[in-house]
Protein backbone atom coordinates (compact mmCIF):
# COMPACT_ATOMS: atom_id res chain seq x y z
CA UNK A 1 0.00 0.00 0.00
CA UNK A 2 0.99 3.58 -0.57
CA UNK A 3 0.62 6.54 2.04
CA UNK A 4 -1.47 8.29 -0.47
CA UNK A 5 -3.77 5.03 -0.60
CA UNK A 6 -3.83 4.90 3.29
CA UNK A 7 -4.72 8.99 3.65
CA UNK A 8 -7.83 8.55 1.03
CA UNK A 9 -9.08 5.58 2.91
CA UNK A 10 -8.55 7.16 6.14
CA UNK A 11 -10.61 10.46 5.00
CA UNK A 12 -13.82 8.23 3.86
CA UNK A 13 -13.49 6.04 6.98
CA UNK A 14 -13.25 9.13 9.00
CA UNK A 15 -16.36 11.26 7.12
CA UNK A 16 -18.13 8.26 6.09
CA UNK A 17 -19.30 10.18 3.00
CA UNK A 18 -17.43 10.20 -0.63
CA UNK A 19 -18.52 13.59 -1.48
CA UNK A 20 -17.05 15.08 2.12
CA UNK A 21 -13.62 13.06 1.93
CA UNK A 22 -12.72 14.03 -1.38
CA UNK A 23 -13.41 18.03 -0.76
CA UNK A 24 -11.30 17.39 2.42
CA UNK A 25 -8.99 16.23 0.10
CA UNK A 26 -9.19 18.20 -2.21
CA UNK A 27 -9.83 16.11 -5.22
CA UNK A 28 -12.81 15.15 -6.87
CA UNK A 29 -14.83 12.02 -6.16
CA UNK A 30 -14.42 9.80 -9.04
CA UNK A 31 -10.96 9.20 -8.50
CA UNK A 32 -11.34 8.86 -4.81
CA UNK A 33 -13.80 6.18 -5.55
CA UNK A 34 -11.75 4.37 -7.88
CA UNK A 35 -8.72 4.35 -5.72
CA UNK A 36 -10.83 2.96 -2.95
CA UNK A 37 -11.77 0.11 -5.20
CA UNK A 38 -8.70 -0.68 -6.54
CA UNK A 39 -7.15 -0.86 -2.60
CA UNK A 40 -9.70 -3.10 -1.96
CA UNK A 41 -9.01 -5.04 -5.01
CA UNK A 42 -5.71 -5.46 -3.70
CA UNK A 43 -6.02 -6.38 -0.55
CA UNK A 44 -9.12 -8.72 -1.61
CA UNK A 45 -11.48 -7.68 0.95
CA UNK A 46 -14.53 -5.18 1.49
CA UNK A 47 -13.35 -2.11 3.38
CA UNK A 48 -16.96 -0.34 3.53
CA UNK A 49 -20.74 -1.48 3.04
CA UNK A 50 -22.00 1.32 0.60
CA UNK A 51 -25.49 2.32 -0.96
CA UNK A 52 -27.11 5.26 -2.08
CA UNK A 53 -28.34 5.89 1.89
CA UNK A 54 -25.26 5.24 3.39
CA UNK A 55 -21.22 4.29 3.85
CA UNK A 56 -19.97 2.10 6.79
CA UNK A 57 -16.89 0.16 7.62
CA UNK A 58 -16.52 -3.20 7.57
CA UNK A 59 -14.80 -5.42 10.03
CA UNK A 60 -11.60 -5.52 7.46
CA UNK A 61 -11.85 -1.72 7.49
CA UNK A 62 -11.93 -0.67 11.11
CA UNK A 63 -8.61 -3.15 11.23
CA UNK A 64 -7.50 -0.93 8.11
CA UNK A 65 -8.28 2.76 10.08
CA UNK A 66 -6.32 1.85 13.27
CA UNK A 67 -3.49 -0.03 11.74
CA UNK A 68 -3.03 2.87 8.73
CA UNK A 69 -3.44 5.58 11.46
CA UNK A 70 -0.37 3.96 13.28
CA UNK A 71 1.37 3.71 9.83
CA UNK A 72 0.76 7.08 8.85
CA UNK A 73 1.68 8.31 12.44
CA UNK A 74 4.86 6.13 11.87
CA UNK A 75 6.12 7.78 8.74
CA UNK A 76 5.51 11.62 9.99
CA UNK A 77 7.24 10.74 12.98
CA UNK A 78 10.40 9.06 10.59
CA UNK A 79 9.84 12.51 8.61
CA UNK A 80 10.30 14.64 11.68
CA UNK A 81 12.82 12.52 13.52
CA UNK A 82 15.11 12.77 9.83
CA UNK A 83 15.16 16.60 9.32
CA UNK A 84 16.22 17.05 13.17
CA UNK A 85 19.09 14.39 12.58
CA UNK A 86 20.07 16.12 9.25
CA UNK A 87 19.76 20.09 10.46
CA UNK A 88 22.64 22.01 11.25
CA UNK A 89 24.38 21.23 14.54
CA UNK A 90 24.29 18.95 17.05
CA UNK A 91 19.91 18.21 17.27
CA UNK A 92 20.63 16.88 20.46
CA UNK A 93 17.73 14.90 22.52
CA UNK A 94 14.45 16.30 22.93
CA UNK A 95 12.20 14.80 26.18
CA UNK A 96 8.75 15.20 26.72
CA UNK A 97 7.07 15.26 30.11
CA UNK A 98 4.21 16.14 31.35
CA UNK A 99 4.45 19.95 33.25
CA UNK A 100 4.11 19.67 37.04
CA UNK A 101 5.30 15.80 37.15
CA UNK A 102 8.56 13.70 37.85
CA UNK A 103 10.16 17.51 38.74
CA UNK A 104 12.82 15.64 41.22
CA UNK A 105 12.98 12.97 38.85
CA UNK A 106 13.68 14.88 35.38
CA UNK A 107 16.30 17.29 37.21
CA UNK A 108 18.24 14.45 38.83
CA UNK A 109 18.34 12.48 35.70
CA UNK A 110 19.45 15.68 33.71
CA UNK A 111 22.39 16.12 36.01
CA UNK A 112 23.39 12.53 35.79
CA UNK A 113 22.74 12.51 32.15
CA UNK A 114 24.75 15.61 31.58
CA UNK A 115 27.85 13.80 33.86
CA UNK A 116 27.61 11.12 30.92
CA UNK A 117 30.76 11.23 28.45
CA UNK A 118 29.48 11.78 24.79
CA UNK A 119 26.04 13.71 26.63
CA UNK A 120 24.77 15.80 24.01
CA UNK A 121 22.36 18.86 24.48
CA UNK A 122 18.69 17.96 26.26
CA UNK A 123 15.49 19.87 24.65
CA UNK A 124 12.50 19.27 27.69
CA UNK A 125 9.64 19.67 26.16
CA UNK A 126 6.37 20.58 28.50
CA UNK A 127 2.97 19.15 27.87
CA UNK A 128 -0.59 18.97 29.18
CA UNK A 129 -1.52 15.96 30.73
CA UNK A 130 -1.51 12.93 27.70
CA UNK A 131 0.18 14.93 25.23
CA UNK A 132 3.41 13.70 25.67
CA UNK A 133 2.75 10.41 24.48
CA UNK A 134 1.12 11.97 21.43
CA UNK A 135 4.21 13.64 21.04
CA UNK A 136 6.72 10.75 21.66
CA UNK A 137 4.86 8.62 18.71
CA UNK A 138 5.17 11.35 16.17
CA UNK A 139 8.35 12.00 15.95
CA UNK A 140 8.51 15.78 17.88
CA UNK A 141 10.10 13.66 20.60
CA UNK A 142 12.79 11.18 21.09
CA UNK A 143 12.22 9.93 24.44
CA UNK A 144 9.13 10.39 27.24
CA UNK A 145 8.26 10.24 30.46
CA UNK A 146 4.95 8.84 30.36
CA UNK A 147 2.43 7.79 33.82
CA UNK A 148 1.11 4.80 34.26
CA UNK A 149 -2.80 4.17 33.81
CA UNK A 150 -2.52 7.33 32.63
CA UNK A 151 -0.94 7.04 29.51
CA UNK A 152 -0.37 3.88 27.03
CA UNK A 153 3.18 2.57 26.08
CA UNK A 154 1.57 0.06 23.90
CA UNK A 155 3.98 -0.26 20.93
CA UNK A 156 6.87 1.40 22.59
CA UNK A 157 9.87 -0.06 24.42
CA UNK A 158 9.32 0.91 28.49
CA UNK A 159 11.46 0.90 31.69
CA UNK A 160 9.43 1.95 34.68
CA UNK A 161 11.50 4.15 37.28
CA UNK A 162 8.81 4.76 39.95
CA UNK A 163 6.12 3.84 41.85
CA UNK A 164 4.10 6.11 43.60
CA UNK A 165 0.72 6.76 45.33
CA UNK A 166 -1.75 9.66 45.14
CA UNK A 167 -3.14 12.59 47.21
CA UNK A 168 -5.78 14.99 47.09
CA UNK A 169 -4.99 18.37 46.94
CA UNK A 170 -7.53 20.62 48.48
CA UNK A 171 -7.02 24.04 49.39
CA UNK A 172 -5.94 24.95 52.47
CA UNK A 173 -7.66 25.06 55.71
CA UNK A 174 -10.29 22.77 53.81
CA UNK A 175 -11.99 20.37 56.12
CA UNK A 176 -10.73 17.25 54.59
CA UNK A 177 -7.18 18.43 54.84
CA UNK A 178 -6.94 17.52 58.80
CA UNK A 179 -7.42 14.04 58.46
CA UNK A 180 -4.30 11.92 57.73
CA UNK A 181 -5.87 10.16 54.77
CA UNK A 182 -8.61 9.89 52.65
CA UNK A 183 -10.83 7.68 50.63
CA UNK A 184 -11.86 8.01 47.28
CA UNK A 185 -15.27 7.81 48.22
CA UNK A 186 -14.34 10.19 50.69
CA UNK A 187 -13.48 13.16 48.43
CA UNK A 188 -16.54 12.41 46.19
CA UNK A 189 -18.37 12.76 48.81
CA UNK A 190 -17.61 15.44 51.44
CA UNK A 191 -14.94 17.83 49.21
CA UNK A 192 -17.98 19.73 47.48
CA UNK A 193 -16.02 20.80 45.08
CA UNK A 194 -15.97 19.63 41.42
CA UNK A 195 -12.93 18.14 39.57
CA UNK A 196 -11.45 19.95 36.75
CA UNK A 197 -12.10 18.96 32.98
CA UNK A 198 -8.79 18.79 30.77
CA UNK A 199 -9.00 18.67 27.10
CA UNK A 200 -9.10 15.97 24.85
CA UNK A 201 -6.68 15.56 22.32
CA UNK A 202 -8.56 17.34 20.05
CA UNK A 203 -8.72 20.26 22.48
CA UNK A 204 -12.23 20.16 22.81
CA UNK A 205 -13.54 20.04 26.92
CA UNK A 206 -15.92 16.77 27.99
CA UNK A 207 -19.01 18.10 30.00
CA UNK A 208 -19.48 18.59 33.52
CA UNK A 209 -19.59 21.16 36.09
CA UNK A 210 -15.67 21.74 37.17
CA UNK A 211 -13.80 24.19 35.77
CA UNK A 212 -11.66 24.44 32.09
CA UNK A 213 -7.99 23.95 32.87
CA UNK A 214 -4.85 23.52 30.56
CA UNK A 215 -1.71 23.82 32.61
CA UNK A 216 -0.55 22.74 36.21
CA UNK A 217 0.29 26.44 37.46
CA UNK A 218 -3.57 27.30 36.52
CA UNK A 219 -5.09 23.91 38.41
CA UNK A 220 -3.47 24.75 41.15
CA UNK A 221 -4.70 28.54 41.51
CA UNK A 222 -8.19 27.24 41.13
CA UNK A 223 -7.49 24.88 43.74
CA UNK A 224 -6.44 27.58 46.14
CA UNK A 225 -9.26 29.52 45.02
CA UNK A 226 -12.05 27.04 46.48
CA UNK A 227 -12.90 26.26 42.92
CA UNK A 228 -11.71 22.64 41.89
CA UNK A 229 -9.81 19.95 43.48
CA UNK A 230 -8.03 17.06 41.55
CA UNK A 231 -5.88 13.86 43.01
CA UNK A 232 -2.24 13.76 41.41
CA UNK A 233 0.93 11.31 41.90
CA UNK A 234 2.37 12.09 45.57
CA UNK A 235 5.69 13.61 44.23
CA UNK A 236 3.87 16.66 43.19
CA UNK A 237 3.74 17.36 46.62
CA UNK A 238 7.35 19.13 46.24
CA UNK A 239 6.25 21.82 44.29
CA UNK A 240 3.20 22.81 45.89
CA UNK A 241 2.15 26.56 47.22
CA UNK A 242 1.79 27.41 51.02
CA UNK A 243 -2.28 28.31 49.83
CA UNK A 244 -3.47 24.67 48.95
CA UNK A 245 -2.88 21.42 50.70
CA UNK A 246 -2.01 17.34 49.97
CA UNK A 247 -3.82 14.62 51.88
CA UNK A 248 -3.00 10.66 50.61
CA UNK A 249 -5.62 9.04 49.17
CA UNK A 250 -5.45 5.63 50.16
CA UNK A 251 -7.49 3.67 47.36
CA UNK A 252 -6.37 5.59 44.50
CA UNK A 253 -4.94 3.83 41.80
CA UNK A 254 -0.75 3.53 42.32
CA UNK A 255 0.79 5.54 39.45
CA UNK A 256 4.32 4.54 38.11
CA UNK A 257 6.32 6.46 35.51
CA UNK A 258 8.30 5.54 33.06
CA UNK A 259 10.84 6.26 30.52
CA UNK A 260 9.55 5.20 27.08
CA UNK A 261 11.12 5.15 23.69
CA UNK A 262 10.36 4.16 19.72
CA UNK A 263 11.52 0.36 19.69
CA UNK A 264 13.25 1.24 16.15
CA UNK A 265 15.23 3.94 17.99
CA UNK A 266 18.83 3.31 16.97
CA UNK A 267 20.28 6.59 18.89
CA UNK A 268 23.15 6.73 20.91
CA UNK A 269 22.05 9.72 23.13
CA UNK A 270 18.45 8.25 23.95
CA UNK A 271 20.37 4.87 24.88
CA UNK A 272 22.40 7.15 27.58
CA UNK A 273 19.57 8.79 28.77
CA UNK A 274 17.77 5.31 29.27
CA UNK A 275 20.42 4.08 31.08
CA UNK A 276 21.12 6.95 33.33
CA UNK A 277 17.31 7.07 33.72
CA UNK A 278 17.43 3.57 35.11
CA UNK A 279 20.61 3.92 37.34
CA UNK A 280 18.56 6.53 39.44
Amino acid sequence: METRELRFFIAVAEELHFGRAARRLGMAQPPLSRAIRQLERRLGTTLFDRDSHRVALTAAGMVLLDEGRAALDAVEAAERRTRRAGSAGDPGVVLATKAGASVELLTKLLHAYAAEPGAVPVEVLLCGPGEQEAILRDGRADVALLHRPFDSAAGLDTEELTTEGQVAILPAGHPLTTGDSLTLADVEALAGLPMPRWPRRDGTYPEGPGPEVRDHTQILQLIALGRTLTIAPESVRAQLRDDVAAVPVLDAPRVTTMIAWPPHSRSRPVADLVRAATRL
